[in-house]
């Protein structure tokens, strides 16, 4: 069985202590793929010592966060531009919009998700979208960009059943399932049990968001096998399928 974790920030300072014995438990298992998503510039040091580290497990995106979206994005993005052209990574991420914290720079947050769309569009890359309370403002956006074929993950996705169709019409997305699947009265359980498998893959968001019964605490990657367990159960499956399926469909966005 082979569980794919297809967002997760192992290089976090929450896991200075003990991240290589972390990754090493999961590894062994079954939790053996693990995909990056960049913040800014101050992650990307952390996120390649990972990547160097389990060159077989861990691969990195290239993104800058909406939340990390200032009065100074434009040289992030540069930044951004710059590692792109200089080597290769498995996506543009993580991108999108952030209406939850702060409003203040929603208009550069709009130009530096389109931008970094238009990065995916000129190398290749599948994308990974964040969405916090921004759903139909990223959903404009996304649209823009709808006879592209780009694939794309819609991370953290949390949104009703009628959310989860707008994304699946609108191109080669998959969404990205993780802890609140496991909250009691999120509603998500709801929009796994009415969506086919074939358009889920499994996250954790570590080291946030961890599932029951660890709700509240740090999330660690060995929990990833908790949401499984949560969609074999919610769709009466093994969780064996759904390790395959969603680790299949993981495959069919990265490329490997």
């Amino acid at each position: 069985m082979i569980l794919t974790d297809t967002h997760t920030h192992l290089y976090s300072k929450e896991f200075d202590t003990d991240r290589i014995a972390l990754i090493e438990s999961a590894i062994n298992s079954g939790i053996t793929r693990f995909f990056l998503p960049n913040v800014d510039s101050d992650s990307i040091p952390g996120m390649f010592q990972i990547e160097k580290k389990f060159p077989a497990n861990c691969f990195a995106m290239m993104g800058l966060h909406p939340c990390s979206v200032g009065e100074k994005y434009q040289q992030e993005l540069m930044v951004v531009e710059h590692w792109l052209s200089k080597r290769k990574f498995i996506a543009i991420g993580e991108i999108g919009i952030d209406l939850y914290w702060d409003k203040t720079f929603f208009e550069q947050q709009q130009v530096a998700f389109r931008k970094q769309i238009q990065l995916a569009k000129k190398y290749n890359l599948p994308y990974v979208i964040h969405s916090r309370s921004s759903f139909n403002e990223v959903m404009e956006i996304v649209n823009e960009f709808k006879n592209d074929n780009l694939k794309a993950i819609f991370h953290c996705f949390s949104g009703s059943v009628e959310q989860a169709e707008q994304v699946i019409k609108a191109g080669n997305f998959k969404l990205g399932i993780g802890g609140v699947v496991t909250f009691k009265n999120s509603g998500l359980d709801k929009v796994v049990e009415a969506i086919d498998l074939k358009h889920l893959v499994l996250e954790t968001d570590a080291p946030y968001l961890a599932p029951l019964p660890h709700r509240g605490k740090r999330n660690q990657p060995d929990y990833l096998l908790l949401v499984a367990q949560k969609i074999a159960e919610i769709k009466n499956s093994s969780v064996e399928e759904v390790a395959a399926v969603t680790t299949q469909n993981s495959v069919d966005v990265f490329g490997c």
